[in-house]
């Protein structure tokens, strides 16, 4: 047995670039996506949801529509709060400057006073078919009285701004700071150059391929819920509080998930009110979100308006950095709304730079827009693109080379471990190597003779470097569940979930790398509530290191359980037991049995002397404790066309420190779609409303998200140099992309127009942006 597990080891253990086990199932149309599912006599929801930004709540008249063909009920958020069901989840992390906590209103499932942005559901209809449950819910009368809308953060807190909760002065939910203000006003004062620059985070609507859906049914006294989702776990946890009952009496299931890049971890009002309806119809009842509709209903990204300034001593030094602004919620709490804007900018912003001191004072503001959630990355690539901009911008004012202000600034490799002013210790990391390997495979000198290439084809040419550094994998538990399956297979058990990252390979990778077992012999679990006892669920890049670390726990517990059986099996001491390469043996001898007969074996015994396993099963908690540091460099390439304004990626070469790779080709691929994320938010995804709050962008026939012609060719560098601050070294890869992609196209889209006298352009950079601030000189 032990030839095939150590090719085995070879050719799927960590550091191989596997093929992901999904895909030829994806790719044969087989997977199970919450729409793809029926059961027997369901039912159909559909939302009623409000046409207007803001106005009181006057009623609902849905006797026309309860009469409608098919129509089985309809419920309003009255109905909900009768039957015991809310709020909605709000929590605030973080605390106002003066200590007092942050203002959470109470959502109720649905709004029962007032509309607060256009698609606020008021209700719904639930009937024998979609069509017909739509046709009902247009019939349905909202008496809607039209208050003033506001949409910008920096306009809701002025003194005569419509409010959205009485309970909520100023639509303020919490005036954050953090840093020693006077410390940091100190280093101002004195420093020898100051960069000022007002930045906008332009917000971004969350587009995965497959819409939000979910089918609810209520079976002997227990709810049950199947839904794309970012961990079932905790959607049980928050979701179980809003239906009023303990978390056993719900049942959360996920199949394939096709993307939410962190818009599918909220609770949203559907899951409840679908649940309710299911329980008092007796019968299924499934929604599936329309894709006009989800411009409306799924949680945006970003929306961050924000002062950066950055001191500076005479020979460029940095002093100190200070972010002051304003972080946009939209009409309601979300799932982490605040983050962003707050801790996550503190923890991101310095990235890979000395800088002694850092203040960050954001008001997190209520508006009459869709709510705002956590976007890929979620505070990390806005931390960085924040401080490149700066970086670049100081550069250009001081004088001095862009490269070179770079490097006498760096963390420098012998000075790590290194405490950063916001309090991270950065554990790993080589940031001057990675940013000249990046400058290498960009080929940054030979940069002038394409520059005037394209000049004689009139074209702008610029390049942006876009260093990063992002604190990922927050403190967490995670479960390592590792089960031998009767049919001699092995089953993986734990808390994250895969919306497209592929976790079944990498997962699969490390149990090949700590038992031994063969890689097809491995499958995973992770979308059924009722099997995990822990699970933080995917995000903050946190996937292989909470898991890969709870199931390296999980592997030496199943080897010193197999060390137990393998000696009764064996006839030895336990002592006398030793594993390598997926089989027990005996010390200085060639007895020996493959893990996985043994576990065979003990299925089938009985009568097992006390204290030995009765399985080699291991459900196991881990508490991962450590962040971690992925960094990188970006090197951006644009070109525009003054006379069109359009703006074109036309080389793009990364070098990039993720620790260890436990599969380089799905880290390439995870920095690839990253990277593709942010070209499209600095270049052609522009979120708009008008003054009364109504989308300008509700479809994709107005909302440009990126394409394939804007995808150049990426160079993918790797320098890894493993953390320290978990089993496996890795440092997470998930978000990456966008934190060298923001910074680094829009440091060469200002390259490029620098000629022309524009020293600054905010996202998203499209063609009738450019074109007007290059022939009006104003935006448009």
């Amino acid at each position: 047995m032990n030839a095939p597990l150590n090719s085995s080891l070879l050719k799927f253990g960590i550091g191989q670039p596997v093929s992901r086990k999904e895909d030829p199932v994806l790719l044969r149309g087989e997977g199970r996506y919450t729409d793809d599912l029926s059961l027997p006599g369901q039912a159909y929801g559909v939302m009623v949801r409000s046409p207007y930004g803001h106005g009181i709540l006057n009623g609902i008249d849905t006797a026309e529509a309860a009469t409608m063909p098919g129509v089985l009920a309809i419920y309003t958020g009255r109905d909900l709060e009768a039957a015991g069901l809310g709020p909605m989840p709000a929590s605030v992390g973080q605390k106002n400057r003066d200590g007092s906590p942050a203002r959470l209103p109470k959502q109720p499932v649905m709004t029962t006073d007032k509309v607060r942005f256009v698609g606020d559901p008021v209700a719904i209809v639930v009937a024998e078919t979609a069509k017909q449950a739509r046709d009902a819910a247009e019939a349905v009368v909202l008496d809607i009285e039209p208050l003033p809308a506001v949409t910008e953060a920096r306009a809701a807190v002025a003194p005569n701004a419509p409010l959205l909760y009485e309970d909520v002065p100023g639509n303020q939910v919490v005036d954050f700071h953090y840093g020693d203000a006077d410390a940091v006003a100190g280093a101002f004062e004195g420093a020898a150059h100051v960069t000022r620059l007002h930045i906008r985070n332009s917000r971004v609507v969350v587009s995965p391929m497959e819409p939000r859906s979910a089918l609810a049914t209520y079976e002997s006294g227990r709810y049950v819920l199947h839904l794309g989702s970012q961990g079932v776990f905790g959607m049980r946890g928050s979701l179980s509080k809003v239906m009023g009952v303990e978390s056993t009496a719900l049942h959360v299931l996920t199949g394939n998930v096709g993307g939410s890049f962190g818009m599918k971890a909220s609770v949203y009002p559907e899951y409840p009110a679908l649940l309710h309806a299911a329980k008092q119809l007796g019968r299924p009842v499934k929604w599936t979100d329309g894709r006009t509709e989800s411009f409306l209903s799924d949680s945006h990204g970003r929306d961050h308006d924000m002062v950066a300034e950055l001191a500076l001593d005479a020979q460029g030094h940095f002093l100190a950095v200070r972010m002051t602004g304003f972080g946009n919620l939209g009409a309601y709490l979300s799932n982490a709304t605040t983050l962003p804007s707050t801790g996550n900018t503190v923890k991101n912003v310095v990235g890979v730079y000395r800088t002694p001191l850092v203040e960050v004072s954001t008001r997190c503001v209520f508006t009459n827009t869709t709510p705002v959630g956590a976007y890929r990355g979620a505070g990390r690539p806005e931390g960085n693109y924040y401080m490149e901009r700066l970086v670049e911008t100081a550069a250009r004012e001081m004088g001095i080379d862009r490269i070179e202000l770079r490097r006498r600034n760096q963390i420098r490799s012998d000075q790590i471990p290194y405490k950063a002013p916001s309090g991270m210790l950065y554990d790993s990391g080589d940031f001057p190597a990675v940013l000249e390997k990046a400058l290498a495979a960009a080929d940054w000198d030979g940069f002038a003779g394409r520059r005037a290439e394209s000049r004689a084809r009139g074209k702008l040419r610029g390049i942006g470097v876009g260093q990063y550094l992002e604190v990922t994998a927050p403190p967490s538990k995670e479960m390592g569940g590792i089960r031998f399956d009767e049919d001699g297979d092995v089953t993986i058990l734990t808390g994250t979930l895969d919306y497209g990252q592929g976790h079944a390979t990498p997962f699969a990778q490390v149990l090949v790398d700590r038992l031994g077992i063969p890689f097809e012999r491995i499958r995973l679990s992770q979308g059924d509530s009722d099997l995990l006892i822990a699970g933080g669920g995917t995000g903050g890049s946190r996937s292989i290191m909470a898991t890969g670390t709870a199931l390296s726990s999980a592997s030496a517990l199943v080897i010193e359980k197999g060390r137990a059986a393998a000696a009764h099996v064996l006839e030895a001491s336990a002592a006398d037991i030793e594993f390598s390469s997926g089989r027990f043996s005996i010390v200085g001898t060639d007895r020996g049995i493959g893990i996985l007969e043994l576990a065979a074996r003990l299925h089938g015994m009985t009568g097992l002397p006390d204290g030995l396993p009765h399985t080699l099963d291991v459900s196991h908690t881990d508490q991962y404790e450590d962040s971690a540091f992925p960094n990188g460099c970006h090197v951006a390439e644009v070109e525009i066309d003054p006379d069109t304004g359009e703006a074109a990626v036309v080389s793009y070469v990364t070098a990039n420190d993720f620790g260890v790779l436990v599969n380089p080709m799905l880290v390439a691929g995870q920095a690839h779609g990253g990277i593709m994320q942010g070209i499209g938010q600095a270049l052609t995804e522009l979120t708009a409303y008008n003054e009364e709050g109504q989308p300008l962008s509700g479809s994709y026939m107005d909302y440009c998200l990126p394409r394939a012609e804007h995808a150049p060719s990426f160079g993918f560098t790797s320098h890894p140099v493993p953390a320290r601050t978990n089993a496996l070294g890795a440092k997470g890869c998930g978000e990456a992309g966008c934190a060298g992609a923001l910074p680094s196209v829009m440091n060469a889209v200002v390259d490029a127009v620098e000629e022309r006298g524009i020293l600054h352009v905010d996202m998203p950079a499209t063609p009738q942006r450019l074109w007007s601030l290059l022939n009006t000189g104003t935006e448009a």
